[in-house]
């Protein structure tokens, strides 16, 4: 069985979870959130799936594991993490450049072809958006038997991924404790984007891919996203997007594992850019960030 897979590749704090739930209105396609972190956030902690529930107790995940492993519990969760984190990105970048196949062993590939082949079993064969976006998992994924990767290269501004990593943001699948998602200062921040970016790019060698930016995609979500399925080969009719408004996209429950906060929301949500940094970003970082990413900024197309 082959499984088709969208995956979302790009810097973190781009608008991932946004684009992977609209996507994942659409008949045919299926929101599964950043599934890199299944193992840890899922398994281990046992995190809330987008649905709301606990990840052990939805029906939905229960399912994909009874599909694909006979349930969770013939899994080795900390072995499947361990695994997953053994890929440094020094050896990545040898395999992107050199063209090498990825370093992940049959026992480890096979089991994340059977996650994914459960996945879309227990989603009614549908296509899987993977809002993970690091470039060393999607690099993994490449060499998965029975695994059809597409790529979108979301990009968005240096300056507002860098405010955005800067801001305090509670996680509400925590429920019971106080966890607060990562934060990074100026320089961490534009070192992530500019290594998450460059190596997705890379990737693109390897897969279908296709470049999307947040900012447009909020201009012109429809005609964006039918660019986007032109472009990786997807046959999408326009009244499929019909749920799309100018600003504003209505959605249902998903079962994402981790993400943005909005990865939890139903209903209408808004598309409207978040630009907030170009007020709030203070002067000094947001020069040292336009400086240490001012080579991929002009490649997309941003005024520096």
């Amino acid at each position: 069985m082959t499984v088709k897979v969208i995956f979302i590749g790009g810097a973190g704090r781009s608008g991932s979870t946004l684009v992977d739930r609209v996507i994942g209105q659409i008949p045919g396609y299926a929101s599964a959130g950043e599934l890199r972190t299944l193992w840890d956030a899922g398994l281990i902690e046992n995190r809330l799936c987008g649905c709301g529930q606990p990840f052990g107790d939805c029906p939905f995940w229960r399912q994909v594991g009874d599909l694909a492993f006979g349930g969770w519990s013939n899994t080795n969760p900390r072995d499947m993490e361990a695994a997953l984190a053994s890929l440094s990105y020094v050896r990545a970048l040898r395999q992107l450049v050199v063209g090498s196949p990825p370093s992940l062993d049959p026992e480890h590939s096979g089991v994340l072809g059977r996650l994914y082949e459960g996945l879309s079993a227990a989603a009614a064969g549908a296509t899987i958006i993977d809002s993970s976006k690091g470039p060393r998992y999607a690099l993994m994924l490449t060499a998965v038997p029975g695994i059809d990767l597409r790529l979108i290269h979301l990009v968005r501004d240096s300056r507002g991924v860098a405010y955005s990593w800067s801001k305090e943001v509670a996680r509400p699948d925590t429920p019971g404790r106080a966890v607060q998602m990562p934060r990074f200062g100026a320089s961490a921040a534009s070192a992530r984007w500019m290594v998450q970016n460059s190596y997705t790019e890379l990737l693109g060698r390897r897969v279908p891919v296709t470049r999307l930016r947040y900012e447009t995609f909020i201009e012109n979500p429809t005609g964006e996203l039918l660019r986007v399925f032109r472009d990786l080969g997807e046959d999408v009719p326009p009244a499929a997007l019909n749920f799309i408004g100018p600003d504003s996209a209505r959605v249902g429950p998903s079962h994402t594992v981790m993400g943005n906060p909005m990865r939890m929301t139903t209903g209408e949500i808004r598309l409207v850019a978040d630009s907030a940094w170009r007020t709030a970003l203070p002067r000094l970082p947001r020069a040292e960030v336009t400086a240490l990413t001012f080579p991929l900024l002009v490649r997309y197309g941003y005024r520096v």
